[in-house]
């Protein structure tokens, strides 16, 4: 089933984008507005310095307007009485006769026109300065062009970005994504590449871990199975044998014989069993396993140290891996076989021992089982003490001495 919801690529193009976005018109819309001020000032500033420049030069001689190099600047000269006397404008401008009236520069719009009044310093009337308002229209819409044209740069670059660190964010999830999905189909040397970002090649790294956990996991499982099915394969011919002996010559020892490896054969299928269901470690109860060895395998000579520490490991493991070397020392060995318990600080060692020639030089007897028997259950035992945190080693080879090494708790 395809997950619902929005890919994260769109999300952080979106955020990215909507936060450009934002930053734009906070920044636009008030600059845009300064902007006007600052056009408006500039003009009012600049018609009241024309109109102060013009009344200061007709204080001599009233009757002679200046020129005015700026072609959109209107001049005109107006009486006492507010009546235009010379120059271009209105008849009347109210500008004009609020300047007569209180004898103070005044700035405003009349009409279409940006205005600015100055009395004349010898009180003979005002110069009253004037510009079309449109020409400051057009010269605000030109500044605001400028800033739209920046905005929408500065939006393209924040999408360029924005669509550069999306894929940034992405592309190493989705990656991890395929890493993870390559997992789920059975690849445990899977390993999602580095991306550069922390967090990411940290999650990668973890899968990482957990592909090659579960690799050897799942190889020790192969491994173990195949060891079981050989075991039990091995103990059910032989008591196929025994049986077959019994019927062929019926004695009372072959019957006995018969039943001691189907009880045997009962004890493996019963550990394996439990072993399979095991979800934890209990402490190993040692003095049980000794007494069911002393009752079950005659003729073992069987020392156990004083004050072992406890370990924690499966019972049933521990007794399958004993089993397994006990069953060979017998089959293979020769002279006493030996079973010492001893504290090797860190733990105990369970130490299997006879007097025979010991193990074949070059033989793998941990591997594949060879064809002629030598090494039966050694791969599944050693399978059993790794999964109980311990190890199964051949401490020595002749005579040879196999010992299990179980840590303490």
């Amino acid at each position: 089933m395809t997950p619902e919801g929005t890919p994260l690529r769109q999300r952080a193009l979106a955020a990215i984008l909507g936060v450009t976005a934002l930053a734009i018109v906070l920044f636009a819309v008030p600059l845009a507005v300064l902007t006007n001020d600052r056009y408006h000032d500039r003009t009012a500033s600049e018609l009241a310095r024309s109109a102060s420049r013009h009344a200061t030069a007709l204080r001599d001689d009233p009757t002679v307007l200046p020129r005015e190099d700026d072609e959109d600047i209107v001049i005109g000269l107006y009486s006492q009485e507010g009546r235009l006397t010379a120059g271009a404008g209105p008849a009347t401008s109210p500008l004009a006769a609020r300047t007569i009236r209180d004898g103070l520069p005044h700035q405003g719009e009349e009409g279409p026109d940006y205005v600015a009044a100055a009395p004349i310093p010898s009180g003979t009337g005002v110069v009253r300065v004037a510009t079309p308002s449109e020409e400051v229209t057009e010269e605000v819409y030109e500044a605001w062009q400028l800033i739209a044209i920046l905005a929408l740069a500065a939006l393209g670059v924040g999408a360029a970005v924005a669509i550069y660190l999306s894929r940034r964010l992405a592309i190493p999830l989705e990656r991890l994504t395929g890493a993870a999905q390559a997992l789920g189909d059975g690849d445990f040397t899977v390993r999602a590449p580095k991306s550069g970002v922390l967090e990411v090649d940290q999650a990668g790294e973890a899968l990482a871990a957990t592909a090659g956990r579960l690799g050897e996991v799942l190889a020790r499982e192969r491994a173990f199975s195949g060891e079981v099915s050989h075991q039990l394969r091995t103990g059910v011919t032989g008591l196929m044998l025994g049986l077959e002996s019994a019927l062929d010559r019926p004695s009372p020892e072959k019957v006995a014989s018969a039943m001691a490896r189907a009880e045997r054969l009962q004890t493996i299928i019963e550990d394996l069993v439990t072993l399979s269901r095991d979800t934890g470690h209990a402490p190993l109860d040692l003095p049980v396993l000794i007494a069911e060895i002393r009752a079950d395998w005659e003729g073992v000579t069987i020392r156990v140290d004083d004050d072992l520490p406890e370990v924690t490991a499966s019972t049933a493991a521990v007794r399958q891996i004993l089993l397994v070397l006990l069953d060979n020392a017998r089959r293979h060995g020769a002279g006493e076989i030996t079973l010492t318990v001893t504290d090797v600080g860190a733990g105990i060692a369970l130490n299997v021992s006879d007097e025979g020639d010991g193990v074949p030089e070059g033989r793998d007897i941990f591997g594949r089982i060879p064809r002629d028997g030598h090494g039966i259950g050694l791969g599944l035992a050693r399978s059993l003490a790794e999964a109980e945190g311990g190890r199964l080693i051949l401490r020595r080879e002749r005579p040879p001495t196999f010992s299990l090494l179980l840590p303490s708790r």
